[in-house]
């Protein structure tokens, strides 16, 4: 991700993706709220790492502290508001459209669950809500390893490749995520409920 992410520092309007949003890029909204999804969700990703490590909840709580509200000021503040804008203009008409705005919509409210749940100091709800946030940061790269299985495998039409896409990059990383709650109940992958 950080490979794709640091054409963009150039902020030209032609870079990589932007080539395919001419009809879009002079709208000044939507060209703000592309940089800042894409310059602050690369924090998103590596800080989720941090987050579930018990040897850094346990041992670490200030940096725990520290990057959990780093990653849940920006979210709320910038990636998620920034990606519903997005969403709106999504290669692939309303089906894709519809899918980014359900990404956005429950990426941001999952993060703000969590952060309240933090605040009530339910910690098994809060870890609960970020794992499925966690989960929509991942989106990220799941998108971009389905589109590229999809188009080395079936070779569709670019936009039918976003219709798919916008679905799979999101979906299967939220079943996955409610699997792993699950178990997590039951005592698996050491993240018993506390």
């Amino acid at each position: 991700m950080l490979r794709i992410t640091l054409p963009y520092l150039s902020l030209k309007d032609t870079t990589a993706f932007l080539q395919i949003k001419q009809w879009v890029i002079t709208n000044k909204v939507w060209k703000f709220s592309f940089f800042t999804h894409v310059f602050t969700s690369i924090f998103l990703l590596l800080a989720g790492f941090t987050q579930f490590s018990d040897s850094i909840l346990k041992k670490h709580k200030t940096i725990h502290r520290t990057v959990g509200y780093s990653y849940i000021i920006i979210l709320l503040c910038a990636s998620a508001p920034a990606g519903f804008v997005m969403s709106l203009y999504a290669n692939g008409g309303i089906y894709s459209q519809i899918a980014f705005t359900t990404l956005s919509i429950l990426w941001f409210s999952f993060t703000l669950i969590a952060f309240q749940k933090a605040k009530q100091k339910d910690f098994s709800a809060h870890r609960n809500f970020m794992i499925r946030s966690y989960a929509l940061t991942l989106s990220a790269l799941t998108l971009r390893a389905w589109k590229f299985g999809i188009v080395e495998l079936l070779r569709p039409n670019p936009m039918d490749v976003y219709m798919i896409v916008a679905w799979l990059g999101w979906v299967p990383n939220l079943i996955l995520a409610e699997y792993i709650i699950i178990r997590s109940r039951l005592g698996f992958f050491g993240l018993k409920d506390r």
